[in-house]
Protein backbone atom coordinates (compact mmCIF):
# COMPACT_ATOMS: atom_id res chain seq x y z
CA UNK A 1 0.00 0.00 0.00
CA UNK A 2 1.26 3.57 -0.53
CA UNK A 3 0.47 6.86 0.10
CA UNK A 4 -0.04 9.89 -1.64
CA UNK A 5 0.07 12.99 -0.03
CA UNK A 6 -0.35 16.92 -1.58
CA UNK A 7 -0.56 20.27 -0.92
CA UNK A 8 -2.18 23.35 -1.99
CA UNK A 9 -3.06 27.15 -1.29
CA UNK A 10 -4.90 29.88 -2.97
CA UNK A 11 -6.59 33.18 -1.61
CA UNK A 12 -10.05 34.09 -1.09
CA UNK A 13 -11.48 37.93 -0.45
CA UNK A 14 -13.46 36.35 2.43
CA UNK A 15 -11.96 36.61 5.73
CA UNK A 16 -11.56 33.64 7.67
CA UNK A 17 -14.34 33.98 9.87
CA UNK A 18 -17.09 34.24 7.40
CA UNK A 19 -15.58 31.41 4.81
CA UNK A 20 -15.21 28.79 7.75
CA UNK A 21 -18.80 29.75 8.46
CA UNK A 22 -19.83 29.15 5.83
CA UNK A 23 -17.85 26.41 3.96
CA UNK A 24 -17.01 24.20 7.04
CA UNK A 25 -19.53 25.02 9.89
CA UNK A 26 -22.95 25.53 7.35
CA UNK A 27 -21.66 23.76 4.51
CA UNK A 28 -24.54 20.74 4.76
CA UNK A 29 -27.14 23.57 4.08
CA UNK A 30 -25.21 26.17 1.95
CA UNK A 31 -23.59 23.83 -0.60
CA UNK A 32 -26.96 21.86 -2.00
CA UNK A 33 -27.80 25.55 -2.58
CA UNK A 34 -24.98 27.18 -4.37
CA UNK A 35 -23.73 24.33 -6.41
CA UNK A 36 -26.71 21.33 -6.26
CA UNK A 37 -24.81 20.10 -9.42
CA UNK A 38 -21.84 19.21 -6.86
CA UNK A 39 -23.42 18.17 -3.84
CA UNK A 40 -27.58 16.96 -3.94
CA UNK A 41 -27.40 16.46 0.14
CA UNK A 42 -25.76 16.05 3.41
CA UNK A 43 -27.10 13.58 6.52
CA UNK A 44 -25.38 13.03 9.78
CA UNK A 45 -24.89 9.00 9.69
CA UNK A 46 -23.34 9.56 13.91
CA UNK A 47 -22.92 12.06 15.93
CA UNK A 48 -23.35 15.36 16.99
CA UNK A 49 -21.63 17.61 14.50
CA UNK A 50 -18.57 17.88 15.99
CA UNK A 51 -15.54 15.49 16.19
CA UNK A 52 -16.40 11.69 15.27
CA UNK A 53 -19.32 12.86 13.49
CA UNK A 54 -19.95 10.53 10.44
CA UNK A 55 -21.51 12.81 7.45
CA UNK A 56 -23.24 10.78 4.25
CA UNK A 57 -22.73 13.28 1.62
CA UNK A 58 -25.03 12.47 -1.65
CA UNK A 59 -23.47 14.06 -4.96
CA UNK A 60 -25.09 15.85 -7.57
CA UNK A 61 -26.58 14.87 -11.25
CA UNK A 62 -22.93 16.74 -12.75
CA UNK A 63 -20.80 14.35 -10.46
CA UNK A 64 -19.89 10.60 -12.19
CA UNK A 65 -20.67 9.29 -8.17
CA UNK A 66 -23.37 9.01 -6.11
CA UNK A 67 -21.82 9.60 -2.52
CA UNK A 68 -19.22 9.66 -0.64
CA UNK A 69 -19.12 8.89 3.66
CA UNK A 70 -16.96 11.29 5.83
CA UNK A 71 -15.68 11.33 8.94
CA UNK A 72 -14.70 14.57 11.43
CA UNK A 73 -11.08 14.35 12.35
CA UNK A 74 -10.91 17.74 13.87
CA UNK A 75 -12.40 20.94 14.18
CA UNK A 76 -10.97 24.16 16.12
CA UNK A 77 -13.54 26.99 15.32
CA UNK A 78 -10.98 29.26 16.69
CA UNK A 79 -7.86 28.61 14.33
CA UNK A 80 -10.25 27.93 11.66
CA UNK A 81 -8.99 24.49 10.66
CA UNK A 82 -11.53 21.41 9.66
CA UNK A 83 -9.81 17.89 9.42
CA UNK A 84 -11.97 15.02 7.74
CA UNK A 85 -11.32 11.57 6.09
CA UNK A 86 -13.48 10.16 3.36
CA UNK A 87 -13.99 7.03 4.07
CA UNK A 88 -16.52 5.29 2.26
CA UNK A 89 -18.24 5.75 -1.27
CA UNK A 90 -17.75 4.93 -4.92
CA UNK A 91 -15.41 7.86 -5.05
CA UNK A 92 -12.90 6.21 -3.83
CA UNK A 93 -13.46 3.10 -5.11
CA UNK A 94 -12.20 0.03 -3.60
CA UNK A 95 -8.69 0.52 -3.73
CA UNK A 96 -8.04 3.40 -1.54
CA UNK A 97 -8.67 3.05 1.96
CA UNK A 98 -8.95 6.54 3.05
CA UNK A 99 -8.12 10.02 1.66
CA UNK A 100 -7.83 12.48 4.59
CA UNK A 101 -8.03 16.45 4.10
CA UNK A 102 -6.95 19.52 6.58
CA UNK A 103 -8.10 22.83 5.79
CA UNK A 104 -7.10 26.11 7.42
CA UNK A 105 -8.13 28.99 6.89
CA UNK A 106 -5.33 32.38 7.85
CA UNK A 107 -6.00 36.10 7.54
CA UNK A 108 -4.46 37.42 4.45
CA UNK A 109 -2.54 41.77 4.46
CA UNK A 110 -5.85 42.10 1.75
CA UNK A 111 -8.20 41.28 4.43
CA UNK A 112 -9.29 38.21 2.71
CA UNK A 113 -8.05 34.39 3.32
CA UNK A 114 -5.88 31.86 2.20
CA UNK A 115 -6.85 28.91 2.18
CA UNK A 116 -4.08 25.96 2.86
CA UNK A 117 -4.97 22.10 2.06
CA UNK A 118 -3.37 19.27 2.91
CA UNK A 119 -4.15 15.79 1.85
CA UNK A 120 -3.01 12.24 2.70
Amino acid sequence: MGVFTYESEFASVIAPPRLFKAFVLDADNLIPKIAPQAVKSAEIVEGDGGVGTIKKIHLGEGSEYSYVTHQINGLDKDNFVYKYSIIEGDAIGDKVKKISDEIKLVASPSGGSIIKRKGI
